[in-house]
């Protein structure tokens, strides 16, 4: 289980000697919190776990309070290394400053505290640890649950995991659709649009990115333009506008735009965006057919299982390394391209029999890539791609 690697991970770099500032990231609902006590356990270390999220605790003062409670707890305690977690660090105003004001004190006074921030909000997680934490911080992504974990977990198979998705706090649900659906759609979606977007950065027109999220999850598995989306949302300014909507959309956790591949990076950055949902839930729990009346509807069943492919794919990407796109040349298309250092590798999802795509051997011919994979009945089973991590296709 990819989750389990997690732990692993974070539970070596705890007990390494050389101390850096662990970041755990990802969406709502993946884990996160669970498996930093988990961590914190298996560690054996003093500590104080403590959450921004609900406590009225988003100012600085909040946060130097609980950095001089770890300072005193370990005190008191005599232990050469105390932990601090922090959750929902991004609900604290200014907290990168104020993180690195008190790590580097710790650092001159050799005052040995281990710091573990948890975080949902990628895009004011970033911005905080580029402009003050550079060379102090590692981090660690947590994706949306794979097949295998699902799998696992809860006994998933092919069919409800390309429906239902991987939200393991919604799995005890599925056998009740409506109750499952909307729990997806208030606790889940709800919630990363209204605290991860909507309160923690300027959305001029929310009502505008809401329905950008609708558009999109509608279309999830396919190429739209940013003129078109003009034409079918009200109220939008320009494509700026819905691009910058969609890149918060994509920081949550909930929805992308994947871009055109080229050699030339300046022509991906102009091309019409790719749909493709994080977690294939998002769809379901938006639609009002259940899955076995999906099952039977071949168009929307395809798109789900693509949406699917391309879900692994993003969520595996963050920690791979490695770029998505899609590629379109008139009438040949590849559903995704995977770039990393130089190699390139194609991948072509089909939900029927079909064998072979004029747009495969079209890429084949220009790009000459690295690898070039079917998935699908003619080809790789969708069930065994699930299962693997694409990083490990380079």
């Amino acid at each position: 289980m990819f989750q389990r690697s997690h732990h692993q991970l974070l539970t070596t770099r705890l007990k390494e000697p050389r101390r850096f500032i662990q970041v755990v990231l990802g969406p709502r609902q993946v884990g996160k919190s669970t498996l930093v006590e988990q961590v914190v356990r298996s560690v054996d270390l003093p500590h104080l776990s403590v959450s921004a999220d609900g406590t009225g605790a988003a100012s600085p003062d909040w946060l130097e309070q609980q950095w001089e409670a770890a300072r005193l707890m370990k005190s008191s305690r005599g232990v050469p290394v105390f932990l601090l977690v922090i959750d929902e660090i991004q609900k604290i105003t200014n907290w990168s400053e104020t993180v690195k004001r008190n790590w580097d004190a710790d650092t001159r006074a050799g005052i040995e505290i281990r710091v573990v921030l948890l975080g949902s909000s990628r895009i004011l997680i970033h911005d905080g640890l580029t402009e003050s934490l550079a060379g102090r911080f590692e981090t660690i992504f947590m994706g949306h649950w794979t097949y295998t974990e699902m799998q696992s977990a809860f006994d998933v198979d092919l069919d409800r995991y390309v429906w239902f998705g991987g939200y393991p706090g919604a799995a005890a649900l599925m056998h009740d659709e409506p109750r499952w659906k909307a729990y997806v759609r208030d606790a889940l979606i709800e919630t990363s649009i209204s605290k991860d977007i909507l309160m923690m950065t300027r959305v001029d027109k929310p009502m505008l990115m809401r329905r950008l999220f609708e558009l999109g999850c509608l279309h999830s598995a396919q190429i739209l333009s940013f003129n078109k989306m003009l034409g079918q949302l009200q109220d939008a300014r320009n494509t700026v506008t819905l691009s910058h909507y969609l890149h918060l959309l994509d920081m949550a956790g909930l929805l992308c735009g994947i871009e055109k591949y080229a050699e030339q990076l300046i022509r991906l950055r102009s091309s019409s965006p790719k749909f493709q949902v994080h977690n294939t839930a998002i769809i379901a729990a938006q639609r009002h057919e259940t899955l076995l009346i999906a099952r039977t509807d071949g168009n929307l069943w395809g798109r789900c299982v693509e949406s699917a492919a391309g879900a692994h794919l993003i969520n595996d990407s963050m920690a791979g390394g490695y770029r998505v796109s899609y590629w379109r040349e008139r009438n040949a298309e590849i559903d995704f391209v995977l770039e990393r250092a130089g190699e390139v590798i194609g991948i072509e999802v089909k939900s029927n029999h079909e064998a072979q795509t004029p747009g495969m051997k079209a890429f084949m011919d220009r790009f000459r890539p690295k690898r070039m994979l079917l998935v699908g009945p003619a080809g790789l089973p969708l069930e065994e791609f699930l299962k693997i991590r694409p990083v490990d296709l380079f």
